[in-house]
């Protein structure tokens, strides 16, 4: 097990007339206003299966945290309520909302106990609960989702404390897992259409509460063996990339700021830009709660070609040799000016036995006409920071295994230009209209990306591929 800790901090300034998060060294002897917390991995038994539910149900100063990894998962522990009850919360960026489920809603009273593992939140044992309404209402393109209550109750995380935060409660719930959404806030526009609720989500209430400042943070994942890694919200961690930050535009969707939604112009192969793919101008949507890649198809299909993977269409995945994981080659990914290199040791994932022996598949699946999803499999190998404020990413190639750290915080401006702004990104994408997303758009009028579409029951498939008495170890 690899151990993981903080990130650091940025600020957006302008460079050459435009903006980049830059990264600033508070001198006057107080300390940077950022929230480190460790994230952990969740062990996920059927990757595939998962994602596929996933991909069809996405909805609509510094704090750091430690992350949990178990290969598919990232989770943080936090504490809602007075008395503290303990939760684990799936983080989110796809996803806006905080929300949990309560012990006797409708899965959580299933045999099993499906709910033990995350954790149920009691709202009538915490003194500081506070019932808002009843219109806490989730809904998937599956038809899945959760509903209920809408309600306040303080949340406490990487030593920080947020009084009064709204959160959903789910008494009908079709999800075990309790989601730390930290995407864009619901805006105004989603609103309009579907008369939910513009609400300060956490990210944007540790900004109005002064325990970060401004409205961004970083991710760090750490490789595939590591059980840990971390969020920092309001800053920047220096010794948890290499190279240089690159900061690129997020790309609307019909006019909106939505999604961390980025345009990936070109693919590689063993650090040759473009030899897969060039001048492309595909989307690219940066989402920590999906496992895998999701590509168009034709890149996709190169990419098979290229590393011998076996592409089967009934089960949705692509299958290898497990010791593809011990090579050198490397798949490269260009947004305009930041490659990320992403190595074969990070693509292949053994996603079961047979016959007492490893079945392994590829990290990456095809998107089948849908908005491409970059998933933990790219995540891991990139130090991203999300700059909610200004809507821009910033990428860097991740340290892996770092144990050092150089924490600076994301303030609002700064006179050390730290990452460079790419110059003439592409801007420009066909982005796939009618996705779900929490409190989304009517179709025809979505903000939300578009969402791949597994083959059916390919989760299922999988298993029966496997053999008799196959057991996933995922």
């Amino acid at each position: 097990m690899r151990t993981t800790t903080a990130f650091a901090l940025a600020t957006a300034a302008a460079i050459s007339g435009a903006k980049a998060i830059n990264l600033l060294e508070r001198r006057d002897g107080t300390a940077p206003r950022v929230v480190q917390h460790e994230i952990q991995r969740r062990e996920v038994k059927n990757i595939l299966q998962r994602d596929q539910a996933r991909l069809r149900k996405r909805a609509s100063g510094t704090v750091s945290v430690n992350l949990d990894n178990e290969e598919t998962l990232y989770f943080m522990n936090v504490t809602i309520g007075t008395p503290a009850q303990d939760l684990r919360l799936h983080i989110d960026t796809g996803s806006s909302d905080l929300w949990v489920n309560v012990a006797n809603s409708q899965l959580c009273t299933e045999q099993g106990n499906p709910c033990g593992a995350s954790g149920t939140y009691a709202p009538n044992s915490s003194s500081t609960y506070q019932y808002l309404n009843s219109e806490f209402n989730i809904t998937y393109v599956d038809g899945s989702g959760s509903s209920g209550d809408y309600v306040s109750d303080t949340v406490r995380f990487g030593g920080v404390t947020l009084q009064n935060q709204q959160l959903g409660i789910g008494y009908t719930s079709t999800s075990m897992e309790g989601i730390l959404g930290i995407g864009y806030p619901i805006n105004e526009v989603a609103v309009a259409y579907n008369g939910g609720q513009s609400y300060p989500n956490v990210p944007q209430h540790l900004m109005q509460n002064g325990d970060i400042s401004s409205n961004a943070y970083s991710l760090w994942l750490n490789d595939l063996d590591a059980s840990t890694g971390s969020i920092l919200f309001g800053g920047v961690n220096t010794d948890k990339y290499t190279g240089e930050l690159q900061t690129l535009p997020i790309i609307q969707e019909h006019g909106v700021y939505a999604e961390f939604l980025i345009a990936l112009t070109g693919v590689g192969a063993n650090g040759t830009e473009g030899s897969i793919a060039s001048n492309i101008a595909s989307p690219a949507l940066l989402d920590s709660g999906t496992s895998l890649m999701y590509l168009p198809n034709d890149i996709t299909t190169s990419i098979y070609n290229a590393v011998g993977a076996e592409y089967d269409s009934r089960q949705g995945a692509a299958f290898v040799n497990c010791n593809l994981a011990n090579s050198q080659a490397t798949v490269d990914f260009t947004f305009s000016a930041p490659t990320i290199r992403v190595g074969m040791d990070e693509l292949v994932i053994v996603a079961g036995e047979s016959r007492g022996q490893p079945v392994c598949i590829l990290g990456i699946a095809p998107a089948q006409g849908s908005t491409p999803v970059l998933g933990d499999t790219f995540l891991r190998s990139a130090y991203v920071v999300y700059d909610i404020t200004n809507n821009e990413v910033s990428l860097a190639q991740t340290n892996f295994n770092s144990t050092s750290d150089n924490i600076l915080e994301i303030t609002n401006s700064s006179s050390i230009p730290s990452a460079t702004v790419v110059q003439n990104p592409v801007t420009s994408v066909a982005v796939e209209s009618g996705g779900a997303r929490i409190t989304g758009f009517p179709t025809g009028v979505s903000a939300g990306a578009s969402v791949p579409t597994a083959a059916v029951g390919y989760g299922v498939a999988l298993l029966g591929a496997l053999g008799a008495g196959a057991a996933l170890v995922l």
